[in-house]
Formats: C-alpha cells, structure tokens, sequence
C-alpha cells in the first residue's frame, strides 16, 4: 500500500495562494471572524470607560442587547478578559487585558515610532522637526529633520535648548518634577539679569505664569524667543503613567509657519503627539490634563 503523500502545510499555502487556488472557506477565514469582532466592541467600551458598567449600558454603547452582550461576557469571563462585581453586577476588564497591555508596551520602541512618525510629519507639514528628551543639562536634541526650504537654525543632534527661550525647555519645565527643573532655571534667571532679553520672563512668578499657559495649552510655543524671526512648537508624549517621555518640535521661519492655536501645525503635531502617547499607554484626563 503506497503511504498518504504529506505536505508541509506552510509550503502548500504559499503555493496555492501563489496560484490562486484557495479555497472559499479559506478565503473567508482570512477576511476575518465576524462574531469575534462583534463581541471585542464590549472590550473597546469598557476600555474607553472610566469605571465599571452594567450590563445594560455596557450592551448598548457597544450597539446590541442585552443577551447577546451576556453570552459574549460570559466567555470572555472564562478567558480572564473580563470580570464581574459580584455585589453590584458590574463588568470590568479583566486581569488578562493587564497583562496584553503590558505585554504590548515592553515591545514598543517609542523613540523608533516617533522618528518614523516625524518623517511623515516632516513631509506633511514642510517644517523643520525634531525630538527632545531630558537629559542631565536639560532638554536635549536627539533626532532633527530638516524641512525643504532653508533656515539657518544653529541646532544640531545634542545640542540643549534653552529653559526660558525654547519651547522644548518650557514644556519641560511645565510637566517634569520640580525638583529636576528647578537648578536649571533658576541658573537661567540669574544669567539673565546679566542680558538684556526684555521680552522674557525676568522672575520665578513671570517663568511659572508662562509653564500655567503651557499646561493650559497642553503645549508650548515661543515667537522669536530663540532665535529672531522663527516660530517653534513642542508638544508632550506621556507615557503609561503620566510621566513626560519626549518633546515633538516643529519650527520654522515666522514668514511660513503659522503659529496660531488651532492652526495645521499645532493641529498635525498635536494628534501625532497625543497617538503616540496613546500607543504608550497614557489615557488623557478630561480637560486636556494628564
């Protein structure tokens, strides 16, 4: 008796998606498992609430009723994804979804997905972009890009920008820990009463007035401040636990970037800074806080 002929499942695949002979149910898998779409819509709800909900709500925020939602509840309860109070009857996340979200942030590599994100960004924009981390002299340049038309910016991978006159040190000054900052600036309101930079804040209140707009803003942007004629924003990327990881910057010649609140720029680096935030983990507060 001849013995059955075995393929190498992989390889067989391969060849027959190749040639296009898959087969209908084989196609249909690959489109996609509709019921398990449908019930993973009770995980977003729950996700995107702040507190534990109720069978009846939770089923109609994710748009079906109550006993479908249960019988979707009730497996998810067995696969840990879900949990239920047992006093109120509540549902909330379960301890698995911890464990997927954690798992999910240790392989983000946050700096590798905001210099690919700022290329684009870049490209999108025309302005000239760049990334700011902490560092032991304060907030330092660690990515550049520059934009197609040319601007004479003295700043190059390593530099450290200014507490009072840059956006990056007012944005850092405004959510890191006092304790980190403080030497830094105040070391920057010594200097200046040696300058004549009247257009900058001259004291400790001044400085804590312009970190409240910072904060208010959720962002931080100086006109002129750094250098003559060049307008700057830079805007926070929070991490799972509120912490600040980096500054996002664009600036640009007054002549062609438009600075205004609300603006293409400020609304383009904002939504990247608050995507790669959420892809870190961080939930905003209402209000804009963090």
């Amino acid at each position: 008796m001849t013995a059955p002929e075995h393929h190498n499942e992989s390889e067989t695949d391969i060849e027959r998606e190749k040639d296009g002979s898959a087969a209908p149910d084989e196609e249909k898998t690959r489109s996609g498992i509709q019921s398990i779409e449908v019930g993973f819509r009770l995980i977003e709800v729950l996700t995107e609430a702040s507190n534990a909900m109720m069978l009846r709500d939770l089923a109609h925020s994710a748009g079906m009723n109550p006993a479908k939602a249960h019988r979707y509840l009730v497996s998810f309860q067995r696969l840990g994804l879900i949990v239920q109070d047992p006093v109120s009857g509540r549902y909330d996340l379960g301890p698995f979804t911890l464990r997927m979200g954690l798992a999910h942030l240790a392989r983000i590599d946050a700096f590798k997905a905001a210099r690919f994100a700022m290329s684009e960004l870049r490209d999108a924009i025309d302005q000239t972009v760049g990334l700011a981390v902490w560092g032991n002299q304060g907030p330092t340049v660690v990515h550049w890009l520059d934009s197609t038309f040319p601007m004479r910016v003295p700043l190059r991978l390593g530099d450290v920008m200014p507490m009072l006159e840059s956006a990056a040190g007012r944005l850092f000054a405004a959510y890191l820990p006092e304790r980190q900052t403080a030497p830094l600036i105040d070391a920057a309101l010594t200097a200046l009463q040696h300058a004549s930079r009247h257009h900058l804040p001259a004291t400790r209140a001044e400085y804590e007035a312009v970190l409240d707009d910072v904060r208010a803003h959720r962002a931080a942007r100086v006109e002129g401040t750094v250098l003559p004629s060049v307008n700057a924003f830079c805007m926070p990327v929070f991490d799972a636990t509120g912490q600040l990881v980096m500054g996002l910057m664009a600036l640009g010649p007054e002549s062609r970037f438009d600075a205004r609140w609300g603006g293409p720029i400020d609304t383009a680096l904002r939504t990247l800074a608050q995507n790669l935030s959420a892809d870190l983990g961080h939930a905003q507060a209402p209000g804009g806080k963090r």
